[in-house]
């Protein structure tokens, strides 16, 4: 194995009971957890910093608000699953589904601080690492985080519970996460709630900045 190639010891792999909560329950508790990827030999790992979580048929800026289609499947996965989507025609995002099945809820990734795999990540990116503000560009954003994972259109719907693309967190958190509630960014309904969270003060979070 590589250099960097395992998975941090005081991390462990989140289990299914996480996902079941609440969608706004689990969005916040996201802030300060890591998404974590096996690629070959390497571990991609990245410290979750911003998300927005949005609400199924409650939510007119869900994908899900009117119901199950081919495109939007995944989101109605037990609470566990990812969901990748193609936007754009370019880019790909990717949503951590919640609750239980045939719920329809999910909490987007928007921007992660590469914690692991940086120079993989930037070779995904294609980002030269000459500066610190070319690592701050790697994951913050939500296509720009997909891109460093290498994470697409194969990896919808797969189980984050088990295989090789998961979230983690830490055995031993010694102090809290600081976390900012705002408004979503990009979106033209729904946009009164204030669904999005981000961890207050991480020069990692999207350039995007509602109130």
């Amino acid at each position: 194995m590589q250099q960097g190639s395992l998975v941090k010891p005081h991390l462990r792999r989140i289990g299914r009971q996480f996902y079941l909560q609440p969608t706004l329950q689990v969005a916040r508790q996201l802030i300060g957890k890591f998404l974590v990827r096996r690629l070959n030999d390497e571990i991609l790992i990245g410290q979750i910093v911003e998300v927005e979580a949005y609400l199924g048929e409650k939510d007119p800026a869900s994908h899900a608000y009117n119901g199950m289609t081919r495109r939007n499947e995944a989101m109605f996965k037990n609470g566990g699953h990812l969901y990748v989507y193609f936007t754009y025609g370019m880019h790909f995002c990717c949503n951590v589904v919640t609750e239980e099945a045939g719920v329809g809820h999910a909490v987007l990734l928007r921007a992660a601080e590469p914690v692991q795999g940086v120079k993989t990540m930037a070779r995904h990116r294609g980002i030269r690492l000459t500066s610190e503000h070319a690592k701050r560009n790697l994951c913050n954003g939500p296509a720009k985080l997909c891109e460093a994972f290498g994470i697409g259109r194969e990896e919808n719907g797969v189980d984050l519970c088990t295989g090789n693309l998961w979230l983690a967190e830490e055995k031993f958190l010694e102090m809290p996460v600081a976390v900012a509630r705002t408004t979503r960014i990009g979106i033209t309904q729904g946009t009164l709630h204030k669904w999005r969270f981000h961890m207050k003060g991480n020069p990692y979070v999207s350039k995007g900045k509602p109130v």
